[in-house]
């Protein structure tokens, strides 16, 4: 069980603080890599989770792509920081949290890419101009600015 799950005990579904990271992963041709999430369902966004205690955000990007995907990624480059009252969530059982997403973006990457079914339906990765219409709102943030600010430089 993971340190949110040991605070929903505690608080029940008051408004929390969390923290999380993402990651913009990049192709040699210039696609970027999605996953179709079992939750909320039939969206797409961008790898990433929570931070556990006592990780960096780098650590948590770089563990959560792993846990996701079964890819490596170095070389992570900060995007931004993204936090306030839009990203406040209602989930479904009722959970309410006010999110903070660092987010990193990166084109050096090893493995053999896998879904873990219990994150994604797929992972796929996407040219820019072909994104698929359902992304989750917050990725969506993200990636408008990681496409205006940095895509042509990486």
């Amino acid at each position: 069980m993971g340190y949110v799950e040991d605070l929903r005990k505690i608080i029940g579904s008051r408004p929390i603080i969390l923290v999380g990271s993402v990651t913009v992963i990049v192709n040699d041709e210039g696609e970027i890599l999605l996953q179709e999430r079992t939750y909320p369902t039939g969206f797409w966004g961008l790898p990433g989770g929570l931070m556990e205690l006592g990780e960096t955000t780098e650590e948590t990007a770089r563990r959560e792509v792993f846990e996701e995907t079964s890819l490596v990624v170095d070389q992570l480059q900060f995007i931004n920081v993204y936090s306030g009252p839009e990203y406040f969530v209602r989930a479904q059982n009722g959970d309410e949290f006010f999110m903070v997403t660092v987010a990193y973006y990166t084109k050096h990457f090893s493995g053999e890419m896998k879904v873990d079914f219990s994150e994604s339906v797929s992972v796929r990765f996407c040219h820019p101009d072909n994104l698929p219409g359902q992304l989750v709102k917050g990725h969506k943030v993200i990636l408008d600015e990681f496409l205006s600010k940095h895509y042509k430089n990486i």
